[in-house]
């Protein structure tokens, strides 16, 4: 077949590890036979980034701001053991912080559902995706050791040099204190992009946080949430045929949606969305499962796998192992960008490639071919257990089948 012509690249960032090398074996194998892949190449490899003092994450960030589309591969964020592995000048910050900063983005994580795999929750019948505001809170908090006898003191100084004061705590015996943070324009951002998101999927979006404990904090989240809707998307999600916007208390939420069937959007703050993913994730099957899409207020997307770099398989493959990677979400991750980059461009041809190459994926998985850690979780019989090399070459035949 002829293969299928992009006219804008996707931003791509290769990665870390066992991933970087699946990375090449999906390009190689399930992309570039059948698209004539346009890409602008940045390499977020932990060595390039200690090599251009992490200049290039920040290079690959515009560049997704300027092109659209960005599919990134996992990587390394280093802490004191992977400084001394690596050899690196220092302990780098987090890529996908510092692209989520520079794309005032949101985090929208959702399973990947295939038959044979069912819920750990019986009730789960259709995805839940995860919307995480991936800014502030504990991630950006300051901390302190407090002696006893001391008193811990929450100051705002205003413009004109007034202060207000808050007491936190007098100590009578030893402990410790944290300030958070988080900015109306941040929370905003946030609120847009959930309900933009809910438009483009056609699904509900719920929030849910604390604000009867968290009375200013987690209130502001609330209030903001709501203003915007009610201005700007309440006639919109109407006219989409959407259900109203949704906020409940966070435990309240937890209890709704162990009951759901699944189907809807939960967005949440900073830290409950980074745990409540890893839950959905597990609770649905495998963290190797799980899309992860990064999308900006005005409509840039960065597609990844939500794991990380696989770094036992990444040992045993440089002993000359192939070892029985999961490959799925990464390959959505490409499926994703490719996907967005045909639509935005008017090339229905690559966004149904796509889709063929996601169904070639579930084929493959649901007639009995997977990974070991799927074939621990599948209901199936006849299962056969293959390498993360072999796993690719059976997708390559399916989709074969399909075009």
């Amino acid at each position: 077949m002829e293969r299928i012509r992009m006219t804008t690249p996707i931003v791509e960032m290769d990665g870390d590890e066992m991933t970087r090398v699946v990375w090449k074996w999906i390009k190689e194998e399930l992309i570039i036979p059948y698209v004539d892949l346009k890409t602008e190449y940045y390499d977020l490899g932990l060595k390039n980034r200690d090599f251009t003092e992490d200049e290039v994450t920040k290079e690959a960030a515009y560049a997704t701001k300027r092109l659209g589309v960005a599919v990134k591969c996992a990587t390394i964020t280093p802490n004191a053991q992977r400084v001394k592995e690596y050899d690196l000048k220092q302990m780098w910050k987090s890529p996908n912080g510092t692209i989520r900063a520079i794309l005032d983005g949101t985090v929208f994580r959702a399973p990947i559902t295939v038959k044979g795999i069912e819920p750990y929750v019986k009730t789960w019948k259709k995805p839940i995706t995860i919307a995480r505001h991936a800014y502030g809170d504990i991630y950006s908090a300051v901390e302190n050791v407090c002696p006893a006898g001391s008193r811990a003191e929450l100051v705002v100084t205003a413009k004109d040099g007034t202060e207000t004061r808050t007491t936190i705590k007098d100590f009578d015996g030893s402990g410790i204190i944290m300030g958070m943070h988080n900015t109306d324009a941040s929370i905003a951002s946030f609120a847009r992009c959930c309900f933009n998101y809910a438009l483009d999927t056609r699904q509900p979006l719920w929030f849910a946080a604390k604000d009867t404990i968290s009375k200013k904090y987690d209130h502001r989240f609330k209030d903001i949430f709501r203003e915007i809707y009610d201005k700007e998307y309440a006639d919109k999600f109407r006219e989409a045929g959407i259900p109203d916007y949704f906020y409940t208390l966070i435990d309240d939420a937890v209890a709704r949606v162990i009951r759901s069937e699944g189907g809807f959007i939960w967005a949440l703050k900073n830290y409950d969305g980074d745990v409540m993913s890893d839950m959905l994730a597990t609770a649905f099957g495998d963290l190797a499962m799980m899309t992860s899409v990064l999308v900006s207020p005005d409509g840039k997307y960065e597609f990844e796998a939500a794991h990380g770099t696989v770094t036992a398989h990444y040992y045993r493959y440089l002993k000359g192992e192939i070892p029985s990677t999961n490959s799925v979400a990464t390959i959505f991750a490409w499926t994703g960008a490719l996907r967005k980059r045909g639509e935005l461009d008017g090339i229905p041809e690559l966004a149904e490639f796509a889709g063929k190459l996601e169904q070639a994926t579930i084929n493959t998985i649901e007639s009995g071919i997977m990974t070991k850690s799927l074939s621990v979780l599948s209901s199936l019989e006849n299962i056969k257990v293959v390498n993360g090399r072999e796993l690719i070459i059976s997708i390559r035949d399916r989709l074969e089948e399909l075009i």
